[in-house]
């Protein structure tokens, strides 16, 4: 098992900047990636970025240049940078972990919200 806890949401004006973090726990030797996806109203919920166990790292095409995935180690922790934020932006934003058998562990979803 792996316990998400994700911090950080919020509401900002377009183009201004919000940190998010996750603090993961539990079975972290078997934590193959973690990633964040959003789900905007109406919309799947999609992939923003991922960080894998080797430190490779993948990007949505919509937020390649403006969003940085980075990861710390102690204590097991996710953080997305987002900077230069659209109002398409708007979404819940889950954080992901992957562990082996391809089983995934979700957060419960912070809010970020971009006025225009």
């Amino acid at each position: 098992q792996v316990q998400l806890v994700e911090s950080g949401g919020g509401s900002v004006q377009a183009g201004g900047s919000l940190r998010l973090s996750c603090v993961a726990s539990g079975r972290l030797f078997s934590v193959f990636a973690l990633a964040w996806y959003r789900q905007g109203p109406g919309m799947e919920r999609e992939l923003v970025a991922l960080i894998r166990r080797d430190d490779s790292i993948v990007y949505a095409d919509s937020v390649k240049g403006r969003f940085t995935i980075s990861k710390e180690i102690t204590p097991y922790t996710v953080h997305l940078q987002m900077n230069s934020l659209k109002p398409e932006d708007t979404a819940v934003y889950y954080c992901n972990a992957v562990v082996g058998g391809g089983v995934q562990y979700w957060g419960q979803g912070t809010q970020v919200t971009v006025s225009s």
